[in-house]
């Protein structure tokens, strides 16, 4: 059999693909639609804390892994990051950088872990990707949203490790840094009272008469002011309810 007939003779796979981090970094999802003539199978799963970047290539991984033979695949994703990069060239020269994106490999690539599995599948089998606009109406890319955004989640998701390589050593100290036991203030009630600002005594001011706006509920008689950093603390006791004539005036008919 010649390498043309051979390649005529891959089945054709049509796959749709999605990826979510909520928030971004945060617990991550991906979601998959595989269609092969009659028969549909759906994927998905979670991460404790990704991208949804890394959730996106996943997507793309999991789906082209599933693939028990090699295939004639036709990939849509709404991911420009995993199709221009892909269809690009870009991260086929990334790797053949050894993932470096400056000559003195002071700046990195993201996601090589990822990248290494997915351009290994595409030299695999033979891969189309094409983007599509997410959320635009298309039913196998939305059904990828809904499986994406439920394995987000999930109980119990794995953990990432390809993306704590990626944390910085900024981040990492900021998350293993207990977090700040909040403690109660008193609302500033007198004059006297320091500012929480800048510590300085606050003193009394009366505001300058100004227009009332239209449909103003109320106003401030007083308030207290720092002299040192010019904070402004607007009190309880002082405030003032105007008439209910002003709070009805948008419903009055001219």
């Amino acid at each position: 059999m010649d390498a043309e007939t051979k390649q005529s003779s891959l089945r054709e796979v049509v796959i749709h693909t999605d990826g979510a981090a909520v928030p971004n970094p945060g617990a991550g999802g991906y979601g998959v639609v595989l269609r092969f003539e009659q028969h549909k199978k759906e994927l998905s799963g979670g991460y404790q804390r990704t991208t949804s970047n890394r959730m996106e290539l996943m997507a793309a991984i999991v789906a082209l892994e599933a693939l028990k033979e090699r295939c004639k695949v036709t990939l849509y994703s709404d991911s420009q990051y995993v199709v221009e990069s892909v269809v690009g060239g870009y991260a086929r020269r990334w790797r053949a950088n050894d993932w470096s994106l400056t000559k003195d490999a002071t700046k990195k690539a993201k996601n090589p872990d990822l990248w290494e599995r997915l351009l290994a599948l595409c030299d695999r089998h033979e891969v189309e990707l094409i983007w599509v606009k997410g959320h635009s109406g298309i039913a196998d890319n939305d059904r990828c949203d809904v499986l994406a955004m439920a394995a987000c989640k999930r109980p119990a998701l794995l953990p990432d490790p390809g993306f704590v390589e990626l944390v910085s050593e900024t981040e990492k100290k900021a998350m293993e840094r207990p977090k700040p036991v909040r403690v109660h203030r008193d609302k500033m009630k007198s004059e006297g009272q320091p500012c929480r600002n800048c510590g300085t005594a606050v003193v009394k001011r009366n505001p300058k008469k100004r227009a009332v706006k239209e449909g103003q509920a109320f106003t401030y008689s007083w308030y207290l002011y720092c002299p040192g950093c010019r904070n402004m603390y607007m009190v309880d006791e002082a405030k003032v309810q105007l008439p209910i004539d002003r709070l009805e005036l948008f419903d009055q008919e001219e």
